[in-house]
């Protein structure tokens, strides 16, 4: 399934353009990206995006976004896009990445992206789910 054939997008209330062309935006990031065409996906990025990943420097401007969001991702994984919420310039995407043909198991992720003035990925800050850890014995 494409991206653009979610209708699981949520909205409140009046949405502004800006933000209606931010819901676009994202989801083009993503196929972009899945595409292997880092140059489409740079198309929507502003100029001086920052993107967040867990437990690394966060990364300023296209390039440097682009090339951490590639030696993030496997060759061959897929976004699989759940749900998406918008609401003054902020879009919150919820989904999966999958490796096809694989059985590991998906990788749900939640990413928050802002939206520039102009309608461009202003930035982007991903949460990864994961398992809860056992709490440690307690002591004697």
């Amino acid at each position: 399934m494409n991206s653009h054939d979610d209708t699981s997008t949520a909205l409140w209330g009046p949405v502004d353009l800006v933000t209606a062309a931010g819901i676009d935006h994202v989801r083009l990031v993503y196929d972009y990206l899945d595409a292997g065409d880092p140059d489409a996906c740079a198309s929507l990025l502003h100029d001086r995006v920052v993107f967040e990943l867990p437990g690394l420097a966060p990364a300023h401007g296209r390039a440097a976004v682009l090339e951490a969001h590639l030696r993030h991702t496997r060759p061959a994984v897929r976004h699989e896009i759940d749900r998406v919420v918008a609401q003054d310039r902020s879009v919150v995407a919820a989904g999966r990445r999958v490796v096809p043909g694989r059985d590991a198991p998906e990788q749900r992720f939640v990413d928050v992206f802002t939206i520039a003035d102009d309608g461009m990925v202003s930035g982007c800050t991903r949460y990864y789910h994961l398992a809860p850890q056992d709490p440690p014995p307690a002591g004697p």
